[in-house]
């Protein structure tokens, strides 16, 4: 694999975690603003969701699969 894929691997997984921290905060956002309905809920849906997309982000396998998908770029492999 050339140091071309390699750079375009690297650019493609950084804009799909950039996507899943702005979806991650306009979830946040949403619940603050429009489902919380005293200070202790809005305290709540804060913390929760990013605990929460800490806790379920996508594994590097799954992750890869998706930007070969959408974009046609795979894992760059290990050289030994």
């Amino acid at each position: 694999m050339t140091d071309d894929q390699n750079q375009k691997y690297i650019y493609y997984t950084k804009m799909a975690w950039a996507i899943y921290t702005l979806v991650t905060i306009a979830i946040i956002v949403v619940l603050v603003l429009f489902v919380a309905q005293d200070n202790e809920e809005r305290f709540f849906y804060s913390l929760m969701p990013a605990a929460a997309a800490y806790v379920f982000r996508p594994m590097n396998k799954p992750f890869s699969k998706l930007i070969f998908k959408f974009t046609g770029v795979s894992h760059p492999a290990k050289e030994e």
